[in-house]
């Protein structure tokens, strides 16, 4: 599979700048692979798919505000600096992406807050826009996440244009959400609203959460036209033995698996067994999915539309088929589905 398969034009009205008014009325497309049917939908029509015992599987991850507006010493420059990860906790160590990233050299010190109560030092270079920050901060270390948290700002996608506004802090975070740790919300899951999970509770679906802390490299652009010389960034899994037993029980009984997302495609499929059955995991993936590629656990999912050579429609091409993917995004485009982040969702059965 080439690069070039994954390309196709993309109206910019599409890419919504706000998400539907209630999480569960954004639209949604069917998709049938064993009958190549498309049917279009509301969200919450998801519950008439689901019977008795089937898996839903959720990411709770919780995005952080992980986006600072800092200056420069001296120069009093503002400076934008996106969290990416912590690497050490004592010694506040993190990694960050800053911008513009030609006026911050090792050595340079950042202010932030009006009252400058937190200062960062810049101690080394990781990549063009890559550096390591060690925090300076009087407190504790709980009172220096405060401080981020208070300082911070909701990583909304750069494809947005408009400022963060204050409903943006919970719209852009799935109600389930629960461990902190993701620079960018697993999309899929925003459409839930505690309405629909209830009553899909109700119908005796079962739930099981998994976590993986999305990172900015799910959404890198693809470089190089051979995809299998892709190299995806890490991201942070923890999937626990409750998880595993739900899903395993569920695979099992040959129930439906849904995974919601991209990212809990690819939590499932980082830790899988010889026999195909889920085991427990926690450390990191770079998993890299793209077509051919045979699942092993989840057999339905939930996802948002995708832009033109992500590797995110790259996964969701490999699971529901490259040439029907292709059509389905053709009708999407005709029938004025909104696109990315809070745009409306496809799921695939």
């Amino acid at each position: 599979m080439k690069l070039s398969n994954f390309n196709f034009n993309l109206p910019p009205e599409l890419l919504a700048e706000y998400p539907a008014p209630n999480r569960d009325e954004a639209r949604l497309m069917v998709l049938n692979r064993k009958e190549k049917t498309i049917e279009h939908k509301m969200f919450k029509d998801l519950i008439d798919y689901f019977e008795e015992d089937d898996v839903l599987v959720l990411n709770n991850t919780k995005v952080f505000p992980a986006r600072l507006f800092g200056n420069k010493e001296k120069t009093g420059a503002r400076i934008e600096v996106f969290l990416l990860r912590e690497l050490n906790s004592e010694t506040r160590l993190w990694d960050v992406l800053v911008d513009p990233a030609r006026k911050i050299r090792i050595g340079n010190k950042l202010y932030f807050g009006e009252d400058e109560s937190l200062v960062a030092e810049v101690i080394d270079n990781t990549t063009s826009r890559g550096r390591t920050l060690r925090f300076l901060f009087d407190g504790s270390y709980e009172e220096f996440r405060n401080k981020l948290t208070e300082l911070g700002e909701t990583p909304l996608p750069k494809y947005i244009k408009r400022d963060v506004e204050p409903e943006d802090a919970e719209r852009y975070q799935t109600i389930f959400a629960k461990q902190e740790g993701a620079v960018a919300a697993p999309t899929a899951g925003l459409h839930f609203s505690k309405h629909l999970l209830k009553r899909l509770e109700i119908k005796g679906v079962d739930f099981a959460e998994v976590t993986l802390h999305v990172g900015l490299g799910t959404f890198s652009p693809v470089e190089v036209e051979d995809l299998s010389k892709h190299k995806m960034d890490s991201e942070e899994i923890i999937i626990g033995q409750e998880a595993v037993d739900i899903i395993n029980n569920g695979v099992k009984r040959k129930k439906r698996i849904c995974a919601v997302g991209t990212t809990v495609m690819r939590a499932l499929e980082s830790s899988v067994s010889s026999n195909h059955t889920l085991n427990a995991y926690s450390g990191w993936t770079n998993k890299f999915i793209f077509p051919p590629y045979d699942f092993s656990i989840a057999n339905t999912m939930v996802t948002n539309f995708h832009t033109p050579k992500s590797t995110l429609l790259m996964m969701v091409a490999a699971f529901a088929g490259h040439e029907f993917i292709k059509e389905a995004y053709a009708e999407a485009i005709k029938e004025k589905y909104r696109f990315y982040t809070y745009g409306d969702a496809m799921l695939i059965i």
